[in-house]
């Protein structure tokens, strides 16, 4: 075992390092190859302690700073325990203070006479948790998944990949696990998580199987072949508490009566009576947006963004972040995160980057191409690549709240076409794309997308001033991170679902603001974008959601 995970918590039970009080230590920076015990020496001098002093540490966080290529830092942040906090807190300096409570408590326990079960409707991330935390508070939710559990999921995603062959209910959009099951696996975000439930969501994942370094570092990620058996178990446990799981159960329609949700139709014809309903179907449950616009549910469109995915080779940008030390063992696969301001009003920015990863084929519906990224755990493949993006908003898309679908279905149809109609996707070299002039054979960088890729010129792929805006920006990236206009790297359209492109408005309350009973969650009704969001979403709506049922009863 390395000394990184010696100093994650000895036994990773759950809230380990906040059963006690401790002091939490920031900003401790120290050389990438420092040795053991210099972490231990670091705390001692900030917190000028003798050594039987301190009784022990827990490492919360690790990150790095590589704004020095060649002098990259190790920064930490960590929980300590010592013989007297309080005396050390009093005189501390900065980036010293009191351990924060991170412990999950349940607001509230089902009533043993409830006969009421809660529906939730998507069992991806946000469903996941959502579930899970209603289950661990008695309620036995009722979860309906219009696609498959997830490894019979895999087959059918595959067999896209492999075989062209598309099952618009089971795919990388629908189906046990949600979206982010084929992606980076990325567990971190940019919300404000004032609760941590954040960590809650952490210590899931560990006990499912997740690898325990994902409770330090600064970036953690899981991978899609991990994600798949953390699922399972998590479902497992879902069911033990008394939740049911049903796959292949489509929503068909809402049954509403005085603003109140009464019950859902599922596509089989069964109707089923509920009135607290959690809706966490994703950002491509297009028909289910369709039928609850018609039903009057309250629907605004929204901003969001399309473009490209663009491939380089992994071992450019390790080289352009890290210099001599691409390739650390604790460095890993080098990310970007990238963004130009053109000429033309628009912003172009990286998006969902995944290192020594694959670019994936991600449509759900027939006849259309759609691109998005994946990494496993490993991040060992050969190119990098990232979704290059141009933001929109309703303004470009005008007509109504569910315009916004169409306008990304039109360049989803338009990819299939200049693909080839085999759901292959067009692409093109970025020097070629940069130069105006088709593509018509691969250099150094070998697509990574399956079925195929295309080549020829990507321009009518996408408005043009999204093309526009790409011409400009690759470039002004490439002195950010110098190769990144390189004239072998890779162009595959197109990468359109970045986020929902509507929203589910719901109020103070979580419910819906003009059907009561109806809980809009997660990326779908556009209040997460990823992973960790989406299931912080679900804790938070799941909480709501019993506190209303106990109300109630």
């Amino acid at each position: 075992m390395d000394l990184h995970h010696r100093l994650a918590c000895p036994s990773m039970r759950p809230i380990c390092n906040t059963e006690l009080d401790m002091l939490r230590l920031t900003e401790i920076r120290l050389p990438l190859d420092h040795p053991e015990p210099a972490l231990r020496a670091a705390i001692l001098e900030r917190l000028a302690v003798a050594d039987a002093d301190l009784l022990g540490f827990t490492v919360y966080k690790r990150s790095y700073d590589a704004r020095k290529r060649g002098a990259i830092l190790l920064i930490y942040t960590v929980d300590v325990q010592l013989r007297d906090e309080s005396s050390v807190l009093a005189r501390a300096a900065t980036h010293v203070s009191a351990s924060p409570d991170m412990r999950y408590r349940f607001v509230t326990r089902a009533p043993a006479a409830l006969k009421e079960r809660p529906v939730v409707i998507g069992f991806g991330p946000c469903g996941l948790f959502a579930a899970l935390i209603l289950a661990q508070m008695g309620f036995r939710p009722i979860v309906l998944e219009r696609g498959k559990a997830v490894r019979e999921r895999t087959k059918d995603t595959f067999g896209l990949w492999r075989t062209n062959k598309l099952n618009p209910e089971s795919n990388v959009q629908f189906g046990e696990g949600g979206a982010g099951t084929f992606s980076d696996g990325k567990l971190y975000s940019q919300i404000k998580d004032p609760q941590h439930y954040g960590r809650k969501v952490l210590e899931e994942f560990v006990l499912a199987g997740a690898p325990e370094e994902i409770l330090y570092v600064s970036k953690p990620h899981i991978g899609t072949f991990r994600l798949v058996s953390m699922i399972e178990k998590m479902r497992a446990g879902i069911e033990a508490l008394g939740g049911e799981i049903r796959f292949g159960q489509r929503v068909e329609d809402v049954l509403i009566k005085d603003g109140q949700l009464r019950g859902l139709r599922l596509a089989s014809g069964e109707e089923l009576a509920a009135e607290h309903v959690i809706l966490a179907v994703g950002h491509s449950a297009r028909d289910t947006f369709q039928m609850l616009h018609a039903r009057g549910v309250y629907i605004e469109a929204k901003a969001f963004s399309i473009g490209v995915r663009i491939e380089h080779p992994q071992s450019l940008i390790d080289q352009a972040r890290f210099g001599p030390q691409a390739g650390h063992p604790l460095l890993g696969a080098a990310d970007y995160k990238l963004v130009h301001h053109c000429s033309n009003g628009r912003s172009v920015y990286s998006f969902c980057m995944c290192p020594g990863g694959t670019v994936v084929a991600a449509t759900s519906e027939v006849g259309q191409v759609v691109t998005n990224g994946m990494s496993q755990y490993s991040r060992n493949e050969r190119n990098a690549n990232a979704g290059l993006v141009v933001g929109i908003s309703p303004e470009d898309y005008p007509g109504g709240p569910l315009a916004g679908i169409e306008f990304q279905r039109q360049w989803e149809r338009r990819a299939f076409e200049l693909g080839g109609g085999d759901y292959s996707a067009p692409g093109q070299r970025v020097g070629d794309f940069l130069a105006r002039r088709l593509s018509t054979e691969f250099g150094s960088v070998l697509p990574s997308y399956t079925p195929g890729v295309r080549l020829g010129e990507i321009d009518g792929a996408l408005p043009d001033y999204a093309i526009a805006a790409l011409r400009e920006a690759i470039p002004a990236m490439d002195k950010q991170i110098r190769g990144f206009a390189m004239a072998d790297a890779l162009l595959t359209g197109v990468e359109t679902r970045t986020s929902s492109p509507i929203r589910i408005k719901r109020g103070a309350d979580f419910q819906s603001i003009n059907t009561r009973g109806l809980y809009p969650a997660g990326e779908g009704a556009s209040y997460a974008g990823g992973i960790y969001s989406a299931a912080i979403d679900g804790i938070e709506v799941a909480q709501a959601l019993a506190l209303a049922m106990v109300a109630k009863s």
